[in-house]
């Protein structure tokens, strides 16, 4: 009997230490793997865009319809309100809506921009967060975000969208969206030789 339990014991033990050096191992791998990094070309765009924060502009519709009433004749301005870590928030303010924030947030494979929108009271609208993740390195000058799954589950409409950014450093940054296969095509223009001396207060939900 003795010699019985002494053999569990010993199993018990044997079972027990594998177990641990196996999690010790896996912990060991999982603190030394690399988080890969963004291609030049990305982690240079990234840095164009930081060189903007806590600064505002005006912008202007380029390209859009001329029926587009949400947007035209409305004061447009963009500010570049938040760098944080990976992520930096940019509110879009159009006349005296202020709902509406690119959030713009670098990944272990890319870059994912975002679209947060909210009520006067701060709580999300019924559609927000959609958006899409870039899928080649594009440019130090511009990045595309094609519409990612989240957002064809949240707007099947919007599938086929694709969002990008042009920076030209000390002179333009440009919102553009294009839905293929449509003539929809929207895109706003802000001068960054100018920086607004009066910023823009917070938009709606937002926390500092």
């Amino acid at each position: 009997m003795n010699k019985y339990i002494l053999f569990l014991s010993f199993s018990f033990f044997t079972f027990f230490t594998a177990c641990k050096v196996d999690q010790s191992e896996k912990m060991t791998q999982a603190a030394t793997e690399v988080v890969p990094e963004l291609p030049s070309t990305q982690a240079d765009f990234c840095k164009n865009l930081a060189k903007l924060c806590d600064n505002a502009y005006a912008g202007k519709i380029v390209n859009g319809s001329p029926n587009d009433t949400a947007f035209n004749g409305k004061a447009l301005f963009m500010h570049v309100r938040s760098c944080i870590d990976d992520v930096i928030r940019i509110p879009f303010f159009v006349g005296a809506d202020s709902s509406r924030t690119w959030v713009i947030t670098k990944t272990t494979s890319g870059i994912q921009l975002k679209h947060d929108h909210r009520h006067m009271d701060g709580a999300p609208d019924s559609v927000t967060m959609y958006g899409g993740h870039t899928s080649n390195g594009g440019s130090a000058n511009r990045q595309l975000f094609p519409a990612d799954q989240e957002t064809a589950g949240l707007l099947p409409h919007a599938i086929g969208n694709i969002w990008w950014i042009d920076i030209v450093p000390d002179s333009i940054f440009t919102y553009n969206l294009r839905r293929v296969n449509t003539d929809r095509l929207f895109s706003v223009e802000f001068d960054l030789t100018k920086p607004l001396a009066e910023k823009p207060s917070k938009p709606w939900g937002w926390k500092d």
